[in-house]
């Protein structure tokens, strides 16, 4: 017989100010927050290796239900030994609910009581994802941290559409709860929701907490608002949720929304910002964005940052960058990628360290003036 899977569990260790530093244990391993979890959509972090991906300090990827039950299939990854040994990732794994794609990518969608009725954005094929459907989906999947289905309504919208989208998702968070169970090591997460109004997040949060989850994700943010609406937003929130379990931001974000989400209590981030714009000649440092698509770094010898751990910031010229870039080259979104994502797990450790220090407002205001001096300090 196997080893029987720790009980899902989140600690703090260190408190400053709203921020904390703590650790969440699930089936496969801890989690260390704040954490920032690299978007592995299809089963892969784009453009990167898993060894690579747990080497700059990621302990947890997300995966996304959508994409995956359309293809290849949630049936045929578990027939497959589910998505760990899939994607050879023997680390946490939390998947999203599929809702939220369902909303951005699919043709044709119809929203009931009873879920959302849709065409793949692939093929034209019809599906139907319930809330007991996209936990059973993501069950077959073996994920560590599961997401209740929800409805994400796009902002601006009307106070009544909020309220409509956020009571929807708060029936659909019951019977999600209700088709989850109990899986040892395993948790599932609640979603506040309710656009940009303040009564209707703290409705929606509270009676969240009434029917109970392992963890508090705050979505719908992030959707192209202004950052100080969704800041607002989470000054409203955080304070609500309990303390004694991880608060998730679905979908954030920039460096600048990170660390000042993290300032507001938030313990754990996804975004595919770092990847992507890897794979578009964008490079995230210490020094602010670096466009490497600019004709100004055609000759440039010195690296991205000689500073950096990391060896795509440090081994490769910003010339040669540039080449890869202009010429379309794998190895360009690789390097770019990897530094990207070295990049955000640094920003995320040096944090940690901070909260444990007692010194969280240091670090960012220092962390900031790097990016404000930019390539003046390089």
């Amino acid at each position: 017989m196997g080893a029987v899977p720790p009980a899902f569990a989140f600690a703090t260790s260190a408190i400053d100010g709203r921020a904390r530093t703590g650790l969440i244990t699930t089936a496969h391993g801890q989690i260390r927050t704040p954490a920032f979890m690299p978007v592995g959509t299809a089963a892969t972090v784009k453009a990167m290796y898993p060894a690579q991906v747990k080497q700059l300090g990621a302990d947890v990827v997300l995966g996304n239900t959508y994409h995956l039950m359309l293809r290849p299939g949630a049936e045929r990854v578990a027939r497959l030994g589910g998505l760990h040994q899939f994607m050879n990732w023997p680390h946490p794994i939390l998947t999203d609910s599929g809702g939220f794609q369902v909303m951005s990518l699919s043709k044709l969608r119809k929203i009931t009581e009873k879920g959302v009725t849709f065409q793949s954005h692939i093929d034209g094929a019809r599906y139907e994802l319930t809330p007991e459907r996209s936990i059973e989906i993501q069950g077959l999947l073996g994920a560590d941290i599961q997401m209740q289905l929800d409805e994400c309504v796009r902002m601006p919208c009307s106070r009544e559409e909020a309220d409509r989208a956020m009571q929807l998702s708060l029936r659909w968070a019951e019977r999600s709860k209700a088709a989850f169970g109990a899986l040892p090591g395993q948790g599932l997460f609640g979603i506040v929701q309710g656009a940009d109004v303040p009564e209707l997040r703290i409705e929606s949060a509270r009676k969240l907490i009434d029917i109970g989850f392992h963890g508090y994700a705050v979505g719908g943010l992030a959707v192209g608002e202004p950052q100080d609406v969704m800041l607002a937003m989470l000054d409203v929130v955080t304070p609500i949720l309990p303390a004694d379990r991880p608060r998730y931001l679905m979908g954030v974000g920039t460096p600048d929304d990170l660390v000042e989400s993290v300032r507001r209590g938030v313990d754990m981030f996804d975004c595919v910002m770092p990847t992507r714009a890897g794979r578009h000649g964008l490079a995230y440092t210490r020094h602010g964005k670096v466009n490497l698509k600019n004709a100004r770094h055609a000759e440039d010898t010195r690296p991205l940052d000689e500073a950096s751990p990391c060896e795509a910031s440090n081994a490769w010229s910003r010339a040669y960058l540039h080449h890869l870039v202009k010429s379309g080259e794998i190895l360009g979104m690789m390097l770019l990628t990897w530094n990207n994502l070295a990049y955000y797990q640094e920003l995320m450790a040096g944090m940690r360290a901070a909260i444990a220090a007692g010194r969280l407002d240091d670090f960012i205001a220092g962390t900031k003036d790097g990016w404000e001096r930019g390539e003046a300090a390089a």
